[in-house]
C-alpha cells in the first residue's frame, strides 16, 4: 500500500476510480480539461519529466535547464523520488516498459 500525505476518503476515493475509468487519451485530456487549471496541468507534467530526468541521473541544474522547472521543484521531485509513496517510480518504470 501506498503512503499518502492527503486524507482518502469518499471524494479522493472518487477521484481515483474516476480516473481509472479513463480509456484513452483523449478521454484523459477531456477531463483534465475540466477539473485541473492550465497551469496545474502543466505543472505535473513539468513534474513528472523532472522525475525521469532526474531517474536517468541528470544533475539538479540540468533538470532545471532543461524543463524550466525551479530549483524548489527539482528538489521537491527529488525528495518524493527518495522518500515518497513511489508514485513517480512507478509510472516511469511502467512507461519504460512501453
Amino acid at each position: 500500500m501506498f503512503r499518502l500525505s492527503f486524507p482518502k476518503n469518499e471524494q479522493t476515493d472518487a477521484l481515483a476510480h474516476a480516473i481509472l475509468s479513463l480509456r484513452s487519451e483523449a478521454e484523459c485530456y477531456a477531463f483534465f480539461e475540466d477539473v485541473c487549471t492550465i497551469k496545474e496541468v502543466l505543472s505535473m507534467a513539468q513534474r513528472l519529466r523532472v522525475a525521469e530526468l532526474l531517474s536517468e541521473g541528470n544533475s539538479y541544474q540540468s533538470v532545471c535547464e532543461k524543463t524550466g522547472a525551479s530549483s524548489a521543484t527539482v528538489g521537491r521531485v527529488k525528495r518524493c523520488l527518495d522518500y515518497g509513496s513511489g508514485g513517480y517510480s512507478m509510472i516511469i518504470d511502467r512507461q519504460k516498459g512501453k
